[in-house]
C-alpha cells in the first residue's frame, strides 16, 4: 500500500527538505531518476529517519533497510508525477497553495519570526515556501495518479467472501474491542441569541470597513476563527464555487470585485465576503469566520438540563431511547433510540457509502471520526450506564453538552463474515486495489526511463522491476 508512504514522505521532505539544503551543498548527489525526476540523497536520508521515528512511535520493526524502503517509495512518487504529467491529470492548485501556507505559517509559529526562520535554513521565506509548493504539488499529482488507477476498482460479496476463506487460520484479522453506545446532545438553548450577537459583531466589522474605519484584511487577521485564512488576513486561495459551501458560493456568485458581502451563515459558521477579483470559474476572496460564543451560565443551562434527563434515566423515570427521542438534538441518532452511528459523517461529506454508517466503533474511530471527548466519558461506564453531562463539540466545531450510553463493548475477536462483513469486504477491496495497482506500477517501471546508482541497487525492491 504505497499511498501511505508517498503521503508520509511528503511530509517528511516539506519539514525537513528545507534545513537540508545547507548540506546538499556539500554531500547530495542524485541516486536515482524516474522519467525526467531525479532523487537526491538527502533525501532519502530525511525520508528514512521519518520511517526510522514513525515505527519507533508506532511500536513495530521492519526488516526491510529503511534507506532502500525510502527510495522504492520514493521512486513510486516520482513515476506517479511523471504519468499523471503525460495523461494531463487535474489537481485542486487552491488545496496546494492553503496547504503551503499553513505549513510556512506553521513553521514561523514555532520559530518565533521569519528572521528566524530564514536563519535557520539559511534561505529566505519565498524560497522555502517555493520548495514546499513544489514538493506539495508533485505529492499531489502522484496521488491523484494513483486514485485514478484504483478509483474504479470495486468489489462483490462473492470476492469478499473468497478473500476470506483464502486467510490461513493464522492470518485471519482480529478485531479489536469496538463500542456500541448512545447519546443525547444539547445546544445551548440562548443559540438563536448567540447567532444574533455573532451576526452584529460581523455588521459592525462591515460597516467599518465600508466607511474607512478599517481594513477587511486587518479584522481578519484579529478576529476571525478561520485557521487558514486568518493570518493572510482572510484570503483564500481561487476557488470554484463547487468546492465551497452551497451558502457561501451563492452569495459569492453574486458578488462584485470589491464588495463586501452582508452576513452569511454556512455550515461553518458565520462570515462576511470581501470580493477580489474573478478569473473565468475561479474566485478570489477574503473573508471573515465567526462562531457563536457562549457565556459560562449558558453552557452550565445545557449542562443541568441534560444532568437532570440523566438522573431520570438512572432512576428509570424513562428510558434513554424515549428522552433521546423527546430531548436530543441530534437528528442522526434521536429516531434510533440515540444510538451512535457514522450518519453525520455521510451528511458532511455528502456520501452514500454504507460503511458510513457503522454502529461499532474501534478506538481508533474516536478522534478520527467522533469525538474523543465520547470515548473518555465511556471508559468510566460500564454496559447499561449513563455518563455525567460534558461540553463539547459537533464535527463543524459548534459547542453542545451531551451525555453517553454505553450499550455494549465487543471484546477482540477474529474477523468473521457474519459479525464483520463492512470491514473484511474494506479490507478486500484494499487488497484488490494494492494487486491492480502493482499491477499497473509494473508496466509502467518497464516502460519509463528508470535509472538508479549502482550503490543503492541492492537492498532488496519490493518489486522487482525496477532494477533494470
Amino acid at each position: 500500500m504505497f499511498r501511505k508512504g508517498i503521503l508520509v514522505a511528503a511530509l517528511a521532505l516539506s519539514c525537513a527538505g528545507a534545513s537540508a539544503q545547507k548540506r546538499q551543498v556539500m554531500l547530495d548527489k542524485v541516486v536515482a531518476v524516474v522519467g525526467g525526476s531525479s532523487i537526491l540523497a538527502s533525501e532519502v536520508d530525511a525520508y528514512a529517519g521519518e520511517l526510522v521515528r514513525q515505527r519507533r512511535q508506532e511500536g513495530y520493526t521492519s526488516d526491510r533497510d529503511p534507506h532502500n524502503e525510502a527510495l522504492e517509495a520514493l521512486m513510486t512518487r516520482k513515476l506517479l508525477y511523471n504519468q499523471a504529467q503525460i495523461d494531463s491529470v487535474k489537481i485542486n492548485d487552491a488545496a496546494i497553495f492553503s496547504a503551503v501556507e499553513e505549513q510556512v505559517q506553521r513553521l514561523v509559529d514555532e520559530e518565533g519570526s521569519i528572521a528566524r526562520l530564514e536563519a535557520k535554513h539559511h534561505m529566505p521565506i519565498f524560497t522555502i515556501r517555493e520548495i514546499m509548493r513544489q514538493r506539495y504539488e508533485e505529492q499531489e499529482y502522484a496521488s491523484e495518479m494513483q486514485r485514478t488507477v484504483v478509483g474504479k476498482v470495486s468489489i462483490v460479496p462473492g470476492e469478499v467472501e473468497r478473500y476470506y476463506k483464502s486467510l490461513s487460520r493464522d492470518s485471519l484479522p482480529v478485531v479489536a474491542e469496538q463500542y456500541v453506545y448512545a447519546q443525547i446532545t444539547k445546544f445551548p438553548k440562548s443559540m438563536t441569541e448567540a447567532k444574533q450577537r455573532t451576526r452584529e459583531r460581523l455588521l459592525d466589522m462591515r460597516a467599518r470597513v465600508i466607511s474607512g474605519n478599517a481594513k477587511f484584511e486587518n479584522l481578519a487577521r484579529m478576529y476571525s476563527v478561520d485557521p487558514g485564512t486568518m493570518m493572510r488576513g482572510g484570503e483564500m486561495p481561487p476557488s470554484r464555487l463547487a468546492e465551497l459551501d452551497s451558502s457561501f458560493a451563492s452569495a459569492l456568485e453574486k458578488m462584485r470585485p470589491g464588495q463586501i458581502s452582508e452576513v452569511v451563515e454556512s455550515q461553518f459558521g458565520f462570515h462576511i465576503i470581501q470580493m477580489l477579483d474573478k478569473q473565468g470559474d475561479y474566485y478570489h476572496f477574503r473573508h471573515i469566520l465567526l462562531k457563536p460564543i457562549y457565556t459560562v451560565e449558558e453552557q452550565t443551562a445545557s449542562l443541568n438540563q441534560l444532568d437532570s434527563l440523566a438522573r431520570q434515566i438512572r432512576s428509570d423515570s424513562v428510558t434513554f431511547e424515549r428522552a433521546a427521542l423527546l430531548h436530543s438534538d441530534d437528528k442522526g441518532s434521536k429516531m434510533n433510540g440515540g444510538v451512535v452511528s457514522n450518519s453525520d459523517i455521510m451528511s458532511y461529506y455528502n456520501a452514500s457509502n454504507p460503511k458510513l454508517t457503522v454502529t461499532k466503533f474501534l478506538r481508533e474511530d474516536f478522534g478520527h471520526f467522533k469525538s474523543l471527548d465520547d470515548y473518555n466519558a465511556l471508559m468510566k461506564l460500564r454496559p447499561g450506564e449513563v455518563s455525567p453531562a460534558f461540553l463539547t463539540e459537533d464535527m463543524l466545531g459548534n459547542k453542545m453538552a451531551k451525555i453517553v450510553k454505553l450499550i455494549e463493548i465487543i471484546p477482540t475477536h477474529e474477523a468473521s463474515l457474519e459479525e464483520d462483513y463492512l470491514r473484511l469486504e474494506e479490507m478486500a477491496l484494499t487488497d484488490k486495489q494494492d494487486r491492480v495497482f502493482r499491477e499497473w506500477l509494473s508496466k509502467k517501471i518497464d516502460a519509463m526511463y528508470v535509472f538508479i546508482d549502482p550503490e543503492y541497487r541492492g537492498g532488496g525492491f519490493e518489486n522487482q522491476h525496477w532494477v533494470k
